[in-house]
């Protein structure tokens, strides 16, 4: 059991007395939270499958060929196939797929010619896109990688920045000076036309669209971080942990660290949004993540063309 200090929770009830911000946290948590679990909702893979007897579960575990429950084709087995065909034979056996039988990557040419409208019958319920993939699958999908890539970003960023701008508050002078200078060159390279040159000489990755924003992300966090600890350096309780000998670095992560955080946590709501902007923009323009990665951009993008 977490023990919190008095201060720390009478934020937390501050927090939660301000219902709109609360109610938006409890959601954002409760969507982040179903998108990590989409293998269990939105997945081709059956949740269980009971054979003559013996139950497999093929979400948790390796690739099953369609063999070993019968079926004539060769390859991983076709769960959707396996249902209808256990129904039809009403044997005992079943199989319990998830609320959205198809995985993002797969495409469904079974119906009319694609894209589709909403079906409850095909469990589409969004529809498909233009090559037969399912909508809601890669929108949940896409979310998840969304978010995946703004809290990553924001939290290297924010601890590159946090370090940074603290040590360029805390000991000013020449030090403050020549990393401010650096900081300004650096923010003048233009961010856009080194993902467009990436992109053309490398294969674009999660990974190296994190490490750029990153790059050009810290900067932001760093001016905010260096005039708070410029204005806390100042406080007594600083001067009196200097004076019992305290280390540079016990004063700045026990003493200067935790009264800046307010700063860190008044700005996160933006960086998330700005991140999941930055990525849907990049794969809308087509210069985000490789194909057929889901993608809030690309979605947008077929919305735009259809």
């Amino acid at each position: 059991m977490i023990k919190l200090n008095p201060l720390t929770k009478k934020k937390i009830d501050r927090f939660k007395s301000l219902k709109r911000g609360y109610f938006s946290f409890c959601l954002l948590s409760l969507c982040l939270l179903l998108s990590l679990m989409a293998e269990v909702l939105i997945n081709s893979k059956a949740l269980v499958v009971r054979y003559q007897g013996e139950y497999f579960f093929p979400v948790f575990s390796q690739v099953i060929q369609g063999q070993k429950f019968g079926l004539a084709t060769h390859g991983e087995t076709d769960y959707r196939l396996l249902q209808q065909k256990f129904r039809q034979q009403d044997m005992g056996d079943f199989v319990i797929m998830p609320l959205v039988p198809w995985n993002p990557y797969e495409q469904d040419f079974s119906g009319a010619y694609p894209p589709t409208p909403p079906s409850i019958a095909d469990h589409h319920y969004l529809g498909t896109d233009v090559i037969g993939r399912d909508i809601l699958a890669r929108l949940v999908y896409g979310f998840r990688t969304a978010m995946g890539f703004a809290l990553i970003t924001m939290a290297i960023s924010y601890a590159i920045g946090a370090v940074v701008g603290c040590a360029m508050g805390f000991f000013g002078g020449k030090f403050d000076l020549i990393v401010q200078r650096l900081i300004e060159i650096w923010s003048m390279v233009p961010f856009l036309y080194v993902i467009m040159i990436l992109v053309s000489i490398t294969q674009p990755t999660f990974a190296l669209f994190v490490a750029i924003n990153v790059l050009f992300g810290w900067m932001g966090m760093t001016w905010y971080m260096r005039t708070m600890t410029y204005k806390e350096s100042a406080r007594e309780y600083v001067l009196a942990a200097k004076a019992l000998g305290a280390s540079t670095w016990r004063i700045i992560s026990h003493h200067i660290l935790p009264n800046t955080m307010v700063m860190i946590v008044t700005l996160a709501p933006f960086t998330i949004a700005a991140n999941i902007t930055a990525l849907t923009a990049l794969d809308y323009l087509g210069l985000g993540l490789m194909p057929p990665t889901p993608s809030w951009g690309e979605l947008l993008q077929q919305g735009k063309s259809n």
